[in-house]
């Protein structure tokens, strides 16, 4: 199952990569939400290998994931792949300049089941597949709005 969703933000391709690739904050959201989020891997800096370890209640059950950055290619994209026992699945980004203070988002999100408790899940998903992708570019579009108004705030502050 796919999903996908594609937004043009208005600050350089440079800032919405930085943006991006600053893992410790996506760690702390997630701890917000309940999650269980751990570094596993021994990187000093940010890059491929970067692995982790989270745990999150999905429909009731923990669920356990491994997470590990398996592209990175600054400042354009790069892919995060996910596994579970039940699941596997990678989440690409690419990024476009399209002007100088202008980049196109492009997500897409693919999760492929391993067992049959899991494609019963994902056929479930299949049969909200309109109402979930447009929850997905909600999601994507204020993510994009957020990053314009960190954008401007930084840039406020430089004046």
């Amino acid at each position: 199952m796919q999903f996908t969703a594609q937004e043009d933000v208005a600050a350089p391709i440079e800032f919405v990569f930085e943006q991006l690739s600053d893992f410790q904050s996506f760690e702390r959201s997630a701890l917000r939400r309940g999650a269980e989020v751990q570094r596993v891997d021994s990187k000093a800096d940010v890059g491929i290998g970067m692995k982790w370890d989270a745990s999150f209640k999905l429909r009731g059950r923990k669920r356990e994931v491994q997470v590990e950055l398996t592209e990175f290619d600054p400042p354009t994209g790069m892919v995060v792949s996910s596994r579970s026992p039940n699941m596997g699945g990678h989440m690409t980004i690419d990024l476009v300049a399209l002007s100088r203070g202008r980049t196109r988002m492009s997500l897409e999100v693919e999760l492929s089941p391993k067992t049959l408790s899991a494609r019963l899940m994902v056929q479930s998903l299949k049969l909200a597949r309109s109402k979930l992708s447009k929850r997905f570019r909600e999601r994507v579009a204020g993510y994009a709005e957020e990053l314009e108004d960190r954008y401007q705030k930084q840039q406020a502050g430089l004046s």
